[in-house]
């Protein structure tokens, strides 16, 4: 665990501020949920609570088989970071924070197609040959709890309508199940 050296009191309702610096190094935003631990010392530890995290080797039997399927490779994220991924780039993915644009793009309801001629978005910073090719919502009880991404090539290959299609209905599939 890492010191801060930020103090702070709870106020009479309970509440304590958590620094706008370590809010926004860690991607916590207003509303997001957070799971509270403690542990026999006496310590409270506040953790970024991700549903698609805890089902992540749910979500990665997902990514193998929509990789399988298209022979593209599937990445399966909460809002900030890359839960799961299939396919030859997985290695790069894996638990990588998403770039902004990328995480920009998974807080937007309506779903991303990528069309020739438009700027590719990379899906993590530093990963200048991995862009989105379809991004699909997943949205549990009418939040966006993340997304599932199918990734272009450096070519640039515009996605399949078919390939829309199993990622929007495997999205769907996904937000049942996390709501279940």
């Amino acid at each position: 665990m890492k010191a801060t050296g930020i103090v702070r009191r709870i106020d009479d309702l309970g509440r304590i501020v958590i620094p706008k610096e370590i809010r926004r190094t860690l991607r916590i935003r207003e509303g997001d949920p957070l799971e509270i631990f403690t542990e026999k010392d006496g310590e409270v530890i506040f953790k970024k609570y991700s549903p698609v995290g805890e089902l992540s080797q749910f979500v990665s039997v997902y990514a193998e088989i929509i990789n399988k399927s298209t022979g593209i490779t599937a990445v399966i994220t909460d809002k900030d970071s890359v839960i799961a991924a299939a396919g030859s780039h997985k290695r790069e993915l894996l638990e990588k924070k998403l770039s902004h644009e990328a995480e920009h793009m998974v807080s937007q309801r309506t779903p991303y197609v990528y069309r020739l001629g438009e700027k590719r978005v990379e899906v993590v910073s530093g990963e200048e040959k991995l862009h989105v090719g379809i991004c699909s919502k997943i949205i549990v009880d009418g939040d966006i709890a993340g997304s599932i991404i199918l990734l272009i090539d450096d070519m640039g290959a515009i996605p399949s309508e078919t390939d829309v299609k199993l990622i929007s209905t495997t999205s769907q599939l996904l937000a049942r199940q996390l709501e279940a």
